[in-house]
């Protein structure tokens, strides 16, 4: 995932996400969503967007937007998954809103336990201080370690990593400024600072400072903390991670961004000419469609 980028040049602000057997490019006003089909052909979905931050002054100011910005990416992103999965099953294989229900669930089950597991492990080790969130952070860090491993590892999601990787290249392409075409996107890396791996490490960072300023106060109140500081954590990583892509080329980004950069390495990998065509065809038409 590519969260989009605000700033002066709004006709490089894209954002992206890898889909089964696609990828879904969005601009500031339009989403598009290429798939390919099992008869080889790109099957090609586009809408236009206005995110809720444009619609008042009060939701536009920082860290408010990263809030509102995180639920309509996440809410794009999952439409986009839905569907690239109906694009590429049989008529009898098709997910029903109900699967895609379940699925969520499922989800955001597994992405709470990232947050109690690696808190009531180090209640063993540690009872409080700034050393216990740092030993927490590193205990989720190797805990989302060994998740993307075994993610990674698995046959049927390498796929997706490949469609990862081709939209990283294209986006990186685009925002350089080349020829659109298979050639030149192969020439560009498969890793961007401004990928949702990065924005991880980011979460991370800020969640040890943030929790180092809550008060010792009992283990239910300090782990209900944590997850009702979920919201302010993501918005305020946003934002850096906004600040990220604005100012990639320079030497302390450059630093900040190196782990996430390094993980990035687990999460993608080297599309074939097939995957970035479909990745190049998402690009375009946004570029059409915002320049129409």
């Amino acid at each position: 995932m590519l969260l989009a980028e605000g700033g002066d040049k709004p006709s490089l602000a894209f954002g992206g996400q890898a889909l089964i057997e696609g990828v879904m490019m969005r601009s500031s006003a339009h989403l598009v969503i290429c798939v390919r089909q099992p008869d080889t052909t790109i099957l090609t979905h586009t809408e236009e967007i206005t995110s809720l931050t444009k619609s008042h002054k009060l939701l536009g100011l920082p860290l408010v937007r990263g809030i509102i910005s995180l639920f309509e990416t996440f809410y794009l992103g999952i439409k986009g998954i839905y569907f690239s999965a109906n694009a590429v099953l049989d008529e009898e294989e098709k997910f029903t809103y109900k699967e895609l229900a379940v699925a969520l669930a499922l989800a955001l089950g597994l992405t709470s336990l990232f947050i109690i597991i690696p808190f009531l492990l180090t209640t063993l080790l540690i009872p409080k201080g700034v050393l216990f969130n740092i030993i927490e952070a590193i205990i989720r860090l190797t805990l989302f370690f060994l998740y993307l491993t075994l993610v990674a590892s698995w046959g049927e999601f390498r796929r997706i990593l490949q469609y990862h990787g081709a939209e990283h290249k294209t986006i990186n392409a685009h925002e350089a400024g080349v020829i659109l075409n298979i050639e030149n996107v192969k020439e560009f890396p498969r890793l961007h600072p401004r990928c949702g791996t990065s924005f991880i490490f980011i979460v991370i960072i800020i969640s040890i400072l943030l929790f180092s300023l809550i008060p010792n106060i009992g283990l239910a109140p300090r782990l209900a903390y944590r997850m009702l500081l979920i919201p302010v954590i993501g918005a305020i990583s946003y934002e850096l991670l906004k600040l990220s892509g604005r100012y990639r080329n320079s030497p302390v980004t450059r630093i900040l961004t190196m782990p996430g950069l390094a993980f990035q390495r687990l999460t993608t990998r080297e599309p074939d000419d097939d995957m970035i065509e479909v990745a190049l065809k998402a690009v375009k038409e946004v570029k059409r469609l915002d320049s129409s």
